[in-house]
């Protein structure tokens, strides 16, 4: 016998795995727990949460369609055993309310502006600190993450005091500005962050083929960045629509949005809550549908980097 042979005669034979019961056993209590919970159980429970979550909306849209005796003499609830005080009367009311018609009118040229030139001109600033070089890039860089922990309140007394100077205290044009201002500093982080993800040799050939600075952008880094440009379009949308404290200080009568004009009709509640209910559904709804619109990029603009 050969001493190959000889070492296979006398190889000792190989351990059997555990059984499957031992290994069960060895498991923590929480871990069996947990994939316990992970079917049915876990997705109900979920679903339950998801429910409670939209139970004020619910509320709000049912009580917008009551009539203001309705909901003086019973809650929203009540529209399940009475279907028959649903109407769109309010809504016919508050779209005669100039007051609030127009404060809808003052978000969406707040909103919009606000938004467009952000994702803009953070788009271009990003790219600039991701992909140029230029003398002092690293500590221009640093000088903005720092305006990222500067409050909103601290500028709101020596702002209005400067748009007071130039005319801008009250007007459209000085709230744009505002928020522009403020929501440039994470604008850049998060682009800027983004866009050094993308492949360098990409850009290099690119820059091969004759692509300009200006190409390059349109061409090639902004179809790449659409999540991240998404979810920073969904965030300073809803940062703006939903403000009321840079709205209460810097606009007036005829500038004032949306939010500012349902505070200023809470304060005659008894008098118009057909108007309140209506018009704060509207304001709720509108950013809704459009974080829903752009949901798919929004998680993925959220997600990305995450995983290499």
């Amino acid at each position: 016998m050969t001493a190959e042979a000889e070492g296979t005669a006398t190889a000792a034979p190989a351990p059997a795995p555990p059984p499957a019961e031992a290994v069960k056993a060895r498991r923590s209590w929480a871990a069996r727990l947990t994939e316990g919970v992970s079917g049915g159980l876990l997705r109900a429970f979920l679903l339950l949460v998801g429910l409670f979550w939209l139970v004020p909306t619910i509320g709000l849209l049912l009580a917008s369609l009551r009539k203001p005796e309705d909901m003086s003499a019973s809650g929203w609830w009540n529209v399940f055993s009475k279907p028959s005080q649903l109407t769109f009367d309010s809504y016919q009311k508050l779209l005669e309310n100039g007051d609030i018609t127009d404060s809808l009118w003052n978000t969406v040229l707040i909103t919009v502006p606000a938004t467009v030139l952000v994702v803009l001109i953070g788009s271009l600033a990003g790219y600039a600190f991701a992909w140029m070089d230029f003398p002092g890039r690293d500590w221009w860089f640093l000088g903005v993450v720092g305006l990222l922990v500067v409050p909103v309140q601290v500028a709101l007394i020596p702002i209005a005091e400067l748009f007071g100077n130039i005319g801008l205290f009250g007007s459209i044009l000085g709230v744009v500005l505002f928020h522009v201002g403020f929501g440039l500093p994470f604008a850049v982080f998060l682009l800027r962050n983004f866009f050094a993800e993308i492949p360098r040799e990409l850009l290099e050939a690119a820059r091969l083929d004759g692509a300009g600075e200006l190409r390059l952008f349109l061409r090639v880094v902004m179809p790449l960045g659409g999540p991240a440009i998404a979810s920073l379009g969904i965030f300073q949308f809803l940062w703006v629509w939903n403000d009321m404290l840079v709205a209460l200080v810097f606009t007036k009568a005829g500038t004032q949005p949306i939010t500012v004009a349902l505070q200023t009709q809470v304060r005659q509640f008894g008098s118009n809550i057909d108007v309140l209910a209506p018009g704060a559904f509207i304001s709720m709804v509108i950013p809704l549908a459009v974080f829903f619109a752009f949901q798919r990029q929004f998680v993925s603009g959220v997600m990305a980097g995450a995983v290499k």
